[in-house]
């Protein structure tokens, strides 16, 4: 593995993504700072990480390169907590804060400009490949941010997988939002497909076999279907409502932006009623087990419309 030029990070949130994030950093040498608000971490990281009490204990204080500090966390509401709880006051000038969660871009932008304020740089580096992908180092990360400062993170954002410099910051987290919600649509289209063939009469193992190697095939058809949902594990890491989250907010820029969206204003209902169905911490693709169930409010297709 090629030297890092960042050898020291700070890491908020040790969940579900955090956590084989962390190990593939640690495992590449670099030494961690972790906090997460949950107690499990303090335990099953003590052999790697520097576990801290508060978010603002993990901002590196020596080290080669910028101080960098990553975090994985849900959504715009606790990133902004987060950095409320002192870990903004706690950036040193020239420090790199990355956000790798699923924010939204316009709040991104206005966070961006309040670290700015401390002579420090905000990157936006959302993923996508679940917890597969991050134990593997084999995520997508879209990168939002400066020119230079992209350039110097892009090292050690690789020990995570593929890095893509996208635009500018917020450009990372609106294509993660944009992504999703094609991802979130082919999964609906697929899925309405499978059930149709399979209430016919046909194998979906079969169909699945013929259509990845057709002009119907997706990620649906080629991971989802044959990994969580044939088996019915359901356990490909990514909750189902921070599937509504993402197309929410895509759906929130296309409006903004005037481009169609009828069909995702559909896809972000139909995910909603799932939602409102399912259990809490469902898997997205537990959407399938809704639909064959048979609770989505779709009208009848032989009735007036």
């Amino acid at each position: 593995m090629p030297e890092l030029p960042v050898r020291a990070v700070g890491f908020v949130g040790l969940g579900r993504m955090g956590d084989p994030m962390v190990r593939r950093l640690a495992a590449a040498g670099v030494d961690v700072r972790g906090h997460d608000a949950a107690p499990g971490p303090r335990t099953t990281f003590a052999d790697l990480v520097t576990i801290v009490d508060k978010p603002a204990e993990v901002v590196p204080v020596d080290g080669e390169g910028p101080p960098v500090v990553v975090l994985m966390l849900p959504d715009s509401n606790v990133v902004e907590a987060v950095l409320g709880e002192g870990l903004l006051d706690a950036l040193t000038p020239g420090t790199l804060l990355v956000d790798m969660g699923s924010s939204e871009p316009m709040r991104t932008k206005a966070l961006a400009e309040r670290v700015a304020a401390r002579g420090a740089v905000m990157i936006d580096a959302p993923v996508s490949g679940g917890v597969s992908g991050a134990t593997a180092g084999t995520l997508t990360i879209m990168v939002g941010g400066p020119d230079a400062e992209v350039a110097a993170i892009t090292p050690l954002l690789a020990v995570l997988g593929r890095v893509r410099h996208v635009g500018p910051v917020g450009a990372g987290h609106a294509l993660k939002a944009l992504n999703n919600l094609m991802s979130a649509s082919h999964l609906l289209a697929s899925s309405e497909a499978l059930l149709a063939g399979e209430r016919f009469g046909l194998d979906p193992a079969v169909m699945l076999d013929a259509v990845n190697g057709s002009s119907g095939r997706s990620g649906s058809t080629e991971n989802k279907w044959p990994n969580f949902v044939l088996p019915e594990t359901y356990n490909s890491g990514f909750a189902l409502a921070l599937m509504v989250k993402d197309i929410r907010i895509a759906l929130g820029l296309a409006e903004a932006t005037g481009a169609p969206s009828a069909l995702a204003a559909r896809t972000v209902e139909l995910w909603s009623e799932a939602a409102a169905a399912l259990a809490p911490d469902a898997d997205h693709t537990e959407i399938v087990r809704w639909l064959r169930a048979g609770e989505s409010t779709d009208p009848d297709p032989r009735s007036d419309r």
